[in-house]
């Protein structure tokens, strides 16, 4: 069986991959990002392509994952916040809304010279409950919104505000894990 690397430092996405079995090496990418696309699922591509490519050129052989996600409502990309103040400009935005989780997987199946690449994107439509002033200042205080794009995590205490969703759950969470591997099991 081929080694498999995830490109990403994301407990999370670690979480996810040994939910469904896989054994795989962390190396995470230490590339400078950079957005040349528009809609975002072509960002989220873009990005989990950078990801995997900088962590293949170090490595001989073996299938690479990159991942990137992003939270778009209106037309904007809400990433992880700056700091606090930033977190609850993304709650406020989001509560009481409906906003859709995009996540890219970009994987390199790397044989000496030979690497085949697998991209694909994920939507899911996320429907979140309003929240009042106090309820933001209470979940910014656990301090799980700020490594989180869109500043609140699905699998926390954010789930008290979720209504509903539209798409894979784990998408949400930072990686599409069953899209993932329709991928991976060719070459497993």
């Amino acid at each position: 069986m081929k080694r498999i690397i995830l490109a990403s430092a994301s407990p999370r996405r670690r979480e996810l991959l040994q939910q469904i079995g896989l054994k795989f090496d962390v190396i995470p990418s230490e590339g400078e990002e950079k957005i040349t696309k528009q809609s975002p699922s072509e960002v989220v591509e873009e990005l989990a392509l950078q990801k995997a490519e900088n962590v293949a050129a170090s490595v001989a052989e073996g299938i690479v994952i990159g991942s990137d996600t992003i939270v778009w409502q209106d037309g904007h990309i809400m990433g992880k916040p700056r700091d606090r103040e930033h977190a609850r400009q993304m709650l406020r935005r989001i509560q009481d809304s409906t906003h859709s989780v995009y996540t890219g997987v970009a994987v390199l199946v790397k044989d000496g010279a030979e690497v085949k690449q697998h991209v694909f994107s994920c939507e899911t439509k996320v429907h979140v409950y309003p929240m009042t002033e106090q309820e933001i200042e209470k979940y910014l205080d656990t301090g799980e919104p700020m490594d989180k794009a869109g500043a609140y995590g699905i699998q926390g205490s954010f789930a008290a505000w979720i209504k509903s969703i539209e798409g894979d759950y784990n998408n949400v969470v930072g990686l599409p894990v069953a899209a993932l591997y329709q991928v991976l099991k060719q070459y497993l």
